[in-house]
């Protein structure tokens, strides 16, 4: 890749390829993206490899995890940390006029965003695609916004944007999508972490793509409070395209979501639900089912109202095996109660490791991650993987034929988000 200013680069997804190895060796920055906690803990024998091949090239790591996990990745060889808008010290970096960046905790810099160019990585197809109607769509991947304005203590875009978010202009989405859209994507993903943070940016942005591609579906993330707020303009989604909507509803107990301070109640989650089918909207949500509060009985009501909600067709099935990740920088540590329950932080693992004061549940966490794995590889439906969960838990079959046909055909990506 030859960027505007004259530096050449070489852009490579280790998840789909091997390194690139004389690019490696020739190099004189190396900069790696760590934008969710398993990228991060997968780079860290790459950094390790790379700082041994090519001693005298400048290691930089930027996103999100980059900041959260600094004084570790200093040791490790890596010079240069940059998080939340990172393209100025990226381009700095690499002319040499600054040689040790650093995230700043005040506030972020605000860069002139530029349309991606993802010359030398795999094509889209290679990629996860949406699953729909029978139908295999290739799917691309934008952000609309970056940052976000609200301050969920478990979440780690808020140590990085501090409740600050980012619009990305609307002909700069558009461009980006455009050269997807002639790459092949069928399907957009909007990466932000939340797409109403900035309702009308979102309006303009949706409107824009469905004139210019009537044919493209798309999936965006929203909270729940913003579903319940902006809810009028979820018919607006439906009719320009969008496919479903992604939620981190996080649980169905009010206690766990105080602690978390997601900002919704058990109540809006339902009334969410419900506004999302009265609009036509596939609703998706997202959960941590595993905390330090989570207790069996709650555990049971969980899997009983997504069968009740017949919900559970919507959710991926790893959804229901997660476990509290309290990576470094966590404000969940802002809570007395957390901070006496983890152990030392992890560097193997960059977490602070917990365990429940009933160790069944730990148990049936692990024992889920492997059921749900085991399912994955049978190529099992959500609601026959569904059914497996609800028989080891309550140790009887679930109130519905996993086999029978489902009330409406769901769309889905082929991998599941989560970090």
């Amino acid at each position: 890749v030859r960027a505007a200013d004259g530096h050449e680069g070489t852009c490579a997804d280790l998840a789909f390829g091997d390194l690139p190895r004389r690019a490696i060796d020739e190099a004189d920055l190396i900069a790696f993206f760590l934008p969710m906690h398993t990228a991060t803990r997968l780079a860290l024998p790459v950094i390790e490899h790379v700082r041994a091949r090519n001693p005298r090239a400048r290691l930089c790591c930027y996103g999100l995890y980059a900041p959260l996990n600094e004084p570790f990745l200093r040791r490790l060889g890596v010079s240069a940390i940059l998080g939340g808008e990172y393209e100025l010290g990226l381009l700095r970096l690499a002319r040499g006029e600054q040689t040790d960046e650093r995230a700043a905790p005040g506030p972020l810099e605000r860069v002139s965003f530029q349309v991606p160019r993802r010359e030398g990585l795999p094509p889209l197809e290679e990629y996860a695609a949406l699953r729909w109607n029978g139908e295999r769509r290739i799917a691309g991947y934008t952000e609309a916004s970056r940052g976000c304005k609200h301050l969920c203590r478990h979440c780690p875009v808020v140590p990085v944007y501090g409740g600050r978010f980012r619009a990305v202009p609307v002909e700069i989405v558009l461009a980006d999508i455009r050269a997807q859209v002639e790459a092949g994507a069928r399907h957009i993903t909007f990466g932000d972490p939340d797409f109403f943070n900035g309702p009308g940016h979102a309006v303009r942005v949706v409107q824009a793509l469905h004139r210019e591609f009537p044919f493209l579906t798309y999936d965006v993330t929203i909270k729940i409070e913003h579903l319940l707020r902006h809810s009028g303009l979820l018919p607006l989604l439906r009719d320009t395209g969008c496919a479903f909507v992604t939620s981190a509803a996080e649980s169905i107990d009010d206690g766990v979501l105080a602690r978390l301070r997601k900002g919704h109640t058990r109540a809006d989650f339902l009334e969410a639900v419900r506004r999302c089918r009265a609009a036509g909207v596939a609703l998706s949500p997202t959960f941590i089912p595993f905390t330090p509060w989570t207790s069996w009985e709650g555990y049971r009501e969980l899997l009983r109202l997504l069968a009740e909600l017949e919900l559970a067709p919507h959710v991926a099935p790893i959804q229901l095996a997660l476990r509290l990740l309290i990576p470094s920088g966590s404000l969940l540590l802002e809570l007395e109660e957390v901070r006496r329950l983890v152990g030392p932080f992890d560097e193997t693992r960059l977490v602070y490791p917990w365990k429940h004061p009933d160790a069944s549940l730990d148990e049936l966490a692990a024992e889920l991650l492997r059921l749900v794995a085991d399912e994955q590889r049978r190529g099992r439906s959500r609601a026959q993987t569904f059914a497996r969960i609800w028989e080891l838990v309550h140790g009887a079959p679930p109130p519905e034929d996993p086999d029978r046909p489902a009330r409406a055909t769901i769309p889905f990506l082929e991998e599941p988000w989560y970090c």
